[in-house]
């Protein structure tokens, strides 16, 4: 039994190429072919036979491959999603993972690695290959470090008040909230701003753009 696969990329050149290079790997069935993802949309309103995996152009014109990627994770979390892309910059390739995707492929992969691929993917559903020279361990642990370090909206205003002449004490009145709350904003922003007292904290914050003096 073949895998249904389903296509979308603006350059139709390729997509036609990409479509007569997997008819002769004899295992999968070309069922759909869009230009964006809107298009896409449109002609999964009337498909009678749904993908089992989907290749995603990254860069697309009125729905590109991060929204096109999150629909379908969405209204179809059954189908594989795969992303294609000309390059393999960090914020593209988490940008697809988060978005739904479980491999990230270059376009220029050889045709024996792309069926190895295709696979592996509608086997064991993911694709994790040393072609594009991709480290997705460290790409996500980065990510995750990142959301981590991120000030959140309560943190920018105790930095504001920090930044101020008022004392620990009074900033947890005026933020309604109790001295060891304060204490806990304090500690986690030392972190993450790696700092070690209240000077750092507000020299960081302003040169941060955090606080506006």
């Amino acid at each position: 039994m073949k895998t249904n696969i389903g296509l979308v990329d603006d350059h139709q050149l390729f997509i036609k190429s990409l479509g007569l290079m997997l008819a002769t790997f004899n295992s999968y069935d070309v069922v759909v072919e869009a230009s964006n993802g809107k298009e896409l949309q449109d002609k999964f309103v009337t498909l009678k036979v749904l993908p089992d995996i989907m290749l995603i152009d990254v860069t697309m014109p009125v729905m590109d491959g991060i929204q096109t990627a999150e629909w379908l994770h969405k209204e179809y979390p059954a189908i594989k999603l795969v992303a294609l892309s000309m390059n393999d910059n960090d914020d593209s390739i988490i940008a697809m993972l988060k978005a739904g995707c479980c491999a990230y492929l270059l376009k220029d992969t050889h045709p024996s690695e792309l069926e190895k691929a295709l696979h592996e993917i509608d086997t064991k559903g993911y694709y994790n290959g040393d072609a594009s020279n991709i480290n997705f361990r460290r790409l996500l642990l980065t990510e995750s470090r990142n959301e981590q370090n991120q000030i959140t909206e309560r943190e920018k205003e105790f930095l504001q008040y920090a930044c101020s002449d008022l004392t620990y004490k009074q900033i947890a009145a005026i933020m309604n909230v109790s001295e060891r709350t304060v204490d806990g904003y304090r500690e986690s922003l030392f972190e993450k701003l790696n700092v070690q007292s209240r000077v750092g904290m507000a020299l960081e914050a302003i040169r941060k753009g955090f606080v506006n003096l």
